[in-house]
């Protein structure tokens, strides 16, 4: 389920309700139970994933209500802050709200290029809003995932959708992906290393541990040859053929020395 239309997704323990997709669900929070929109059906998981927060149940009226009028002050509460901001000439970029209705406190999200002095900007927000207002500096990377986009793969961002955690990520990772270390190609929506070099990178290791190196030579369906790229998505290699230099796409288990010696000693024997 997702709180925000194409935001960020959570699971949750259907209990013992059936949502469909589309439906609006109460999802327990530390503040009470709050609106989102189920995006998967329920399906059966495996035994060992345990400690999700239990469905409430389908929203009713009332907390559609509820949820459409804090929707609505979160709206009013961000032009608020962008319009002060502006008065009191302060270097931030307002990144989003929340607000807690229960105990009515807003929270302003901002991005700023260094600290910034916002103890008068915070007492003007409080007397704007009739509410109590805490203001958060984000990094580059928390305000790519509250504001959602594409990324370079066309897809949407994966901090906005499915990473719970942002975990290092090294150039180096970049490098043995075979991909160019050239800042405008690796880095993501925020200006920061591209997530999916860290958490793609354990394939990449296995994959190109077992695939023949670049420069090695190899045996393939069309005739000898040298490894000259490697594909780890399709699990393929390129091959420049010796005869002609025909350059040739091949399944890297076709050219792995260890598949083709098992083939060889098992691969015509009955029943195999």
């Amino acid at each position: 389920m997702s709180f925000t239309r194409y935001g960020r997704l959570y699971y949750l323990d259907p209990g013992g309700h059936s949502p469909k997709i589309g439906d609006k669900v109460l999802v327990p929070t530390d503040a009470g139970p709050e609106v989102a929109e189920c995006v998967w059906a329920p399906q059966w998981t495996s035994e060992e994933i345990d400690g999700l927060p239990v469905c409430a149940g389908l929203a009713g009226e009332e907390h559609l209500t509820r949820d459409e009028t804090n929707r609505r002050r979160r709206a009013e509460a961000r032009s608020v802050a962008k319009r002060l901001i502006r008065r009191h000439e302060l270097p931030m970029k307002v990144v989003g709200v929340d607000y807690l209705d229960t105990e009515n406190v807003y929270t302003v999200y901002f991005s700023a290029p260094h600290r910034v002095d916002f103890r008068l900007l915070v007492r003007d927000l409080a007397r704007n809003l009739r509410a109590r207002v805490e203001l958060r500096q984000i990094g580059p990377r928390d305000e790519a995932r509250i504001q959602g986009g594409i990324g370079p793969c066309g897809r949407d961002l994966c901090c906005a959708t499915f990473l719970k955690d942002f975990e290092p990520v090294s150039v180096r990772m970049a490098k043995d992906q075979d991909l160019p270390v050239n800042p405008m190609r690796i880095a993501g929506a925020c200006g920061r290393l591209m997530c999916c070099l860290k958490y793609e990178h354990p394939l990449y290791t296995e994959a190109q541990s077992r695939m023949p190196r670049v420069g090695a030579k190899v045996e393939t369906p069309e005739g000898a040859g040298t490894v000259v790229g490697r594909n780890v998505p399709s699990d393929s290699v390129v091959v420049r053929l010796d005869d002609g230099g025909r350059r040739c796409a091949c399944p890297s288990a076709s050219v792995c020395s260890p598949r083709k010696q098992h083939d060889a000693a098992y691969g015509d024997a009955p029943g195999v």
